[in-house]
């Protein structure tokens, strides 16, 4: 018995003792608390037999498939079945996209911290759901933008003011479109993009034509280059940087390579901050 698999049957026993038998219909007198392992075995659609081995670290690797089954009869929390996988398989489990409407409290003062550093939250699909105040005056304002127009790519080609902020809008334009490949391939988001896809394939030749050469790329950290109307031609450092428990979020902070230009923006998220308060 290998100390993976007898970890494994330790976290299962563990999960199936705090189960409530009566919420799920299951009466009796017992000896123990929680469920039993044919109970767990049922709602998980598998035999008893597998699933007491697997306990007993015998029967070797369940499949994804199984582990996913014993997970929704466990009531295991995303976290937990996560380190379900990592114990029976030593991998995680393939991430399952969630559309996400919006981010903690939390998080979005995590980010508003950043006064001089334009910070934005996206999704897989690469709808922004979070931003700061430096992001709306160095990027665009995105609270002047109805919730289903912010979306990266939907600005990069369909949004005039968007492509005229770009130093070379064509390279960008390329290497935003890869990238975007390799997020939602990562995510496992295929499906959910396809509307998305459809609509900027018909209003953007340029967008089709990128799509259609399945070019890919990673996009962890870079340079940006933008015609600011008021600081004028800036470059900004990027890192990207995943959001801990939320693998369908990303957290992108762009920092002005150019102190004087860090300056000005945190003078003119002050002046904004300022207009709000008077407002």
């Amino acid at each position: 018995m290998n100390t993976e698999t007898t970890a494994l049957g330790l976290f299962l026993r563990d999960r199936r003792a705090r189960l409530d038998p009566a919420v799920f219909g299951f009466s009796g007198r017992r000896r123990t608390p929680g469920l039993r392992r044919e109970e767990v075995a049922q709602r998980a659609n598998i035999s008893s037999t597998w699933y007491t081995w697997l306990e007993q670290g015998r029967g070797g690797a369940p499949s994804a498939d199984v582990l996913n089954r014993i997970a929704r009869g466990l009531m295991l929390t995303e976290p937990e079945r996560e380190h379900l996988f990592m114990l029976a398989l030593g991998r995680p489990p393939e991430i399952r996209y969630t559309a996400v409407d919006g981010v903690s409290p939390r998080l979005q003062r995590l980010i508003d911290t950043l006064v001089a550093s334009p910070a934005l939250i996206r999704t897989a699909a690469w709808d922004i759901v979070a931003w700061n105040r430096a992001a709306t005056i160095v990027m665009t304002d995105y609270d002047q933008l109805p919730p289903g127009e912010r979306n990266i790519l939907r600005l990069m080609f369909i949004s005039p003011k968007v492509r005229n902020f770009q130093h070379d809008w064509e390279a960008m334009a390329r290497f935003l479109v890869g990238a975007f490949r390799a997020d939602v391939a990562r995510a496992g988001a295929a499906s959910e993009i396809t509307d998305l896809v459809d609509e900027l394939c018909a209003a953007s030749p340029q967008f089709e034509a990128l799509w259609r050469e399945n070019h890919v790329v990673s996009h962890g950290e870079g340079t940006k280059r933008l015609r600011h109307p008021v600081l004028g031609d800036i470059e900004l450092e990027y890192s990207g940087f995943a959001v801990d428990g939320r693998p369908d979020l990303n957290l992108v902070v762009y920092n002005p390579v150019d102190p004087e230009i860090a300056e000005r923006i945190r003078e003119m998220v002050a002046d904004a901050n300022a207009s709000c308060g008077r407002g």
